[in-house]
């Protein structure tokens, strides 16, 4: 028969604890809550409209961010605004919530093809600074619009 005194129990106890807490220190760094910007961008009241607009997410440490299309009540970009770097990739990816969407930036710099595939994406990379706001033309009277600060 194995018998464990009590301070042999803790130590393997409390060692199990630790183990447990760091291995969420293992992930990608997102705890699930996101950074936002310090400074908020002025988006000139582009965003005003938007329902899951709060913040912009500082997303600038990142080399590739993703958004996802349809998010929420399946009409929503999630996150609606980030700020990155110049040379960050940015990927749309559709949720298939919504119905068909598109991502079209208002001057034209980049667009995606309207489609309500799940899984589908589209991205782009941003090599200049500058703020780039884009929509979803299907859903645009709804809200459905985002933007993406470069710096």
């Amino acid at each position: 028969m194995y018998s464990t005194d009590r301070r042999t129990f803790f130590r393997a106890a409390g060692a199990a604890a630790l183990a447990a807490s760091l291995a969420g220190c293992a992930g990608n760094g997102n705890d699930g809550e996101d950074d936002y910007v310090d400074e908020e961008p002025d988006y000139g009241g582009y965003l005003d409209d938007v329902p899951n607009y709060d913040r912009t997410v500082d997303a600038t440490d990142q080399g590739e961010v993703r958004i996802d299309v349809g998010a929420g009540d399946g009409l929503q970009f999630e996150p609606p605004a980030v700020q990155i770097s110049t040379g960050t990739r940015v990927v749309w990816e559709w949720t298939g919530e919504g119905g068909d969407h598109n991502v079209v930036e208002e001057d034209g710099a980049f667009e995606s093809e309207t489609t309500a595939a799940a899984g589908h994406e589209f991205s782009h990379t941003f090599e200049e600074t500058g703020t780039y706001l884009y929509v979803c033309t299907p859903h645009e009277a709804v809200g459905m619009k985002g933007a993406v600060t470069v710096v």
